[in-house]
């Protein structure tokens, strides 16, 4: 991203905080639109000073029915706190794994909070993948940081109950970040309240001691609903979370699934129940609630708990009684009131909570939208953008609007324009990007981080969800003679013809970015590549050369293009022609594109899904060039999609005949001629067809087919027990140590001798981890090729099984492949060529 001076940074902390404050917009958000039962709902919520925190590991580990019960029927102010991005996860509906997959389950979460009303933090603790158990988590965090997060969110949010997700005393018995985020809450619950904790926070924050903290105890903690029916719970705290709100027109549990289903990278669709349910809480710190239905119990959530909230009580009470749900205007005098007097509070914290809230409250009851759209969906620092503003109030009231201010420039224009019902303004303005402007990439991307922590330079964006925009602007009202401040990021919005209306987030981005058709290119002889560099301009008239630079014997030829790209967003194609040194290497490169005095190495990737917001990242832009020691027996494959992963493209690589092959394209005439047919990762999972075509797969095999299935889940199996020709069963096991030593229990089988002799060293440089799913009882008729497992564990023979069936081979594979072909670790490609070409020699 542009860097600022530390200096700089701590001049602009403080704006930013009060920005996140007053905006009550998510970026990029289209307005809201409530109705007037969501309105009243609204301020219930007002008149609660009650906070809650949630905190767990990661993305979809919150509970989605205590978030909501806490938001809609408590009425607290709800923060889920994910320790993580969720980038160790899979990805079932597309290819983006590791950090994109972060930036895709964060707008998940976004999405989530947006349907349950709770709010979102993270810390700075990266998803480094599966690991078995709290130590090792840790070890792998920078635990002070991670602390530092946790102690921050404590303070940001001032919750009166903590919930944890997971239970701090079953380290090893569950995954391991799981763990690690109880035992860091339930070690900081008090720390939180010290001054002597954590002291540079203390400019922005103050110490919170929270009353309670709770354990919030499920099922699955007992192994089975049964077991957990007949278990005693006389010493938790009950809460039935099923209750029906007529003002939303949903039970609590509807509302949870819908929430819960944003969680779609993740397979976590949910179908909403009706009717009682329960929660379970055990106290772990804290007072004990003699009411437990009640975690609020004895702790004061009124308008009194704040010096001079007793007149803002009063009046809020009122406002709440004679809340009319036809002429919702009517309460805005009252509540132009009491916004003053909050404004007056001496407390900070509530001050300002309170203040945005009630702020969108007299919008919506005015029936105001106020929007800014951006004239285009990206601009770069200096540019000047055109940002058209629409004010529109559709219920009666007295409103003028009194000016607009736009920033970063702090431009202020005088309006002085009375707003007549339901009579739109609508106006022009320019707007000049400062020339520093910051980038508004994901932000804990923007430096490189280590394998257990992202790195961010800012402290006051540790713990937010996005990256804050710069370009916004406050509309200045007087209502009821009474001036209020609104402000809304700058958006950008079109018409879709599919789906009308559409939002976009406005970025601001760098003048030129480079990038790779390939993420990675594998040389399997000594024939040169052609290897392909893109520029793209992000502002009109773009000029400049670009090289590719190499070393340690690797050549490039030519040494420079020069570009000349005159329209934004306009590209240019480069082919580069590389020839690998003689012997095994591998290279990292990147491209690097000089214009406008500086040197732009940055590529830019667009991640478009119709449930979250459409996301541009900006990553360094590399590839790696790998020269392997490589032969293939058999050219000819077909890939059958399963959740998304990018192995068909990495075979591409290394010069085999790849053919995506349609799950309903599968008959025995269309797999004729095929050297190996290959299941996507989770196939059998996510591709209810599947089951319909086994037996042509199986057939398939038997008249001399190789068929290879990489790893799928042991629950969802569409072809049930079934899955190859000979009873086959998919365990939980996996070996989460990239690099455990693997032991060859069928050394002189040919899939590790042909047409690539497999060594000890093809098993160096894996990544995250060896694999996942490991099946863990299978028949005789199937052959154990090789073993590994983690630090103190059993052995894990699952990983790779073979089986001959008829004159073909049928191959269940749990190896991550997905993680380590993308990455071009040299081993994995040998192997898998192994496996590509078993039994060729008897295809007909």
């Amino acid at each position: 991203m542009r860097h600022l001076t530390e200096t700089k940074w701590l001049s602009v902390i403080t704006a930013i905080l009060i920005w996140l404050t007053v905006s009550g917009k998510m970026m990029a958000q289209q307005p809201l639109k409530p109705t007037s039962g969501e309105i009243y709902k609204s301020i219930e919520r007002l008149n609660f000073l009650g906070n809650a925190l949630y905190v767990a590991a990661h993305p979809d580990d919150e509970n989605t029915r205590l978030i909501s019960y806490l938001v809609n029927e408590v009425n607290a102010h709800t923060t889920y706190l994910s320790l993580t991005r969720g980038d160790g996860g899979q990805n079932l509906i597309g290819p983006e794994i590791e950090e994109l997959l972060g930036v895709i389950r964060t707008q998940e979460l976004l999405q989530a909070r947006k349907v349950d009303g709770g709010h979102q933090m993270f810390s700075r603790a990266n998803d480094f993948g599966f690991s078995k158990n709290a130590e090792e988590t840790i070890s792998i965090w920078d635990n002070e940081q991670v602390k530092h997060d946790v102690v921050w969110a404590i303070r940001k949010t001032r919750p009166d109950v903590i919930i944890n997700r997971f239970d701090h005393r079953t380290s090893g018995s569950t995954h391991g970040h799981h763990t690690a985020s109880a035992m860091l809450s339930f070690e900081l619950y008090e720390k939180a309240a010290s001054a002597e904790a954590y002291k540079n926070q203390l400019t922005y924050v103050a110490p919170w001691q929270a009353s309670r903290l709770f354990f919030n105890i499920s099922w699955f903690f007992f192994g089975s609903q049964e077991a957990f029916n007949k278990a005693d719970k006389s010493h938790l705290l009950s809460l039935d979370v099923g209750g029906f709100y007529p003002l939303l027109g949903k039970s609590n549990t509807e509302i949870a699934a819908l929430s819960r289903s944003n969680h779609k990278c993740q397979g976590f669709g949910n179908t909403g129940t009706r009717g009682l349910q329960s929660e379970y809480l055990e106290l772990l710190k804290g007072d004990k609630p003699v009411d437990r239905q009640n975690i609020f119990e004895g702790i004061n959530t009124t308008w009194t708990r704040v010096k001079g909230g007793e007149k803002i009580k009063t009046i809020l009470d009122k406002v709440q009684e004679d809340f009319n749900f036809r002429n919702p205007q009517l309460s805005v005098p009252a509540l132009m009131e009491a916004y003053h007097l909050i404004a007056q509070l001496e407390d900070e914290f509530w001050r300002e909570r309170k203040s945005k809230e009630i702020t969108a409250i007299i919008t919506q009851c005015l029936g105001l939208y106020m929007d800014a759209i951006a004239s285009a969906h990206t601009a770069v620092p200096g540019e000047t953008i055109k940002i058209d503003m629409e004010v529109v109030k559709r219920l009666a009231g007295n409103v003028v609007l009194k000016a607009i201010r736009l920033h970063p420039s702090g431009k202020d224009t005088m309006v002085m324009h009375r707003l007549n019902d339901n009579e739109t303004y609508l106006q022009t303005y320019s707007l000049t990007l400062p020339k520093d402007a910051w980038y508004t990439n994901a932000y804990w991307l923007n430096e490189k981080g280590s394998m257990g922590m992202y790195k961010v330079d800012n402290p006051a964006w540790i713990g937010l969800p996005e990256t804050p925009k710069q370009t916004g602007v406050d509309f200045v009202l007087e209502i009821e003679g009474k001036e209020i401040i609104f402000s809304r990021n700058v958006s950008y919005k079109f018409n879709s013809p599919e789906d009308g209306e559409t939002y976009r987030p406005f970025e601001v981005t760098p003048e030129v970015f480079v990038g790779f058709a390939e993420k990675v290119y594998v040389f399997g002889d000594d024939s040169p590549r052609k290897v392909t560099v893109r520029v793209k301009a992000g502002a009109p008239g773009q000029k400049g050369t670009v090289r590719l630079p190499v070393s340690g014997g690797w050549k490039v030829n030519p040494a420079s293009y020069d570009f000349d790209i005159p329209e934004k967003n306009a590209t240019q194609d480069f082919t580069f022609e590389i020839t690998a040194p003689n012997a095994a290497a591998e290279l990292v490169v990147t491209p690097v594109a000089f214009a406008n005095g500086k040197e732009y190495t940055q590529q830019l990737i667009e991640i478009k899904y119709d449930h979250i917001l459409m996301q541009l990242v900006t990553q360094p832009a590399e590839c790696k060039l790998a020269k392997v020691d490589l032969k293939k027996g058999g050219n000819n494959l077909a890939y059958i999609a399963g959740a998304g992963d990018e192995v068909a493209t990495s075979l591409r690589q290394i010069g085999f005949k790849v053919t995506d092959l349609e799950v309903q394209n599968i008959t025995t005439e269309n797999l004729n001629g095929y050297d190996a047919i290959i299941l996507g990762v989770r196939a059998y999972n996510v591709n209810e067809e599947l089951k319909f075509k086994q037996k042509t797969l199986m057939d398939y095999v038997s008249q001399g087919g190789n068929l290879i299935v990489q790893y799928n889940t042991n629950n969802r199996l569409v072809v049930g027990n079934n899955l190859g020709p000979f009873p086959i069963k998919i365990g939980r096991e996996r070996v989460t140590v990239e690099s455990a030593p693997v032991r060859f229990l069928a050394p002189d089988h040919e899939v590790l001798n042909s047409p690539n002799k497999i060594t000890d060293k093809d098993f160096e440089g894996w990544v995250q981890e060896r694999g996942l799913y490991f099946a863990s009882e299978w028949d005789a008729a199937y052959t154990a090729v090789r073993s590994c497992n983690d630090p103190g564990e059993d052995a894990r023979d699952g990983g790779l099984l073979i089986a001959k069936h008829g004159d073909g081979n049928f191959i269940y594979t749990g190896y991550s492949w997905f993680r380590q072909l993308p990455s071009g670790v040299a081993g994995a490609f040998r192997l898998f060529a192994n496996m590509v070409s078993l039994g060729n020699e008897n295809r007909p």
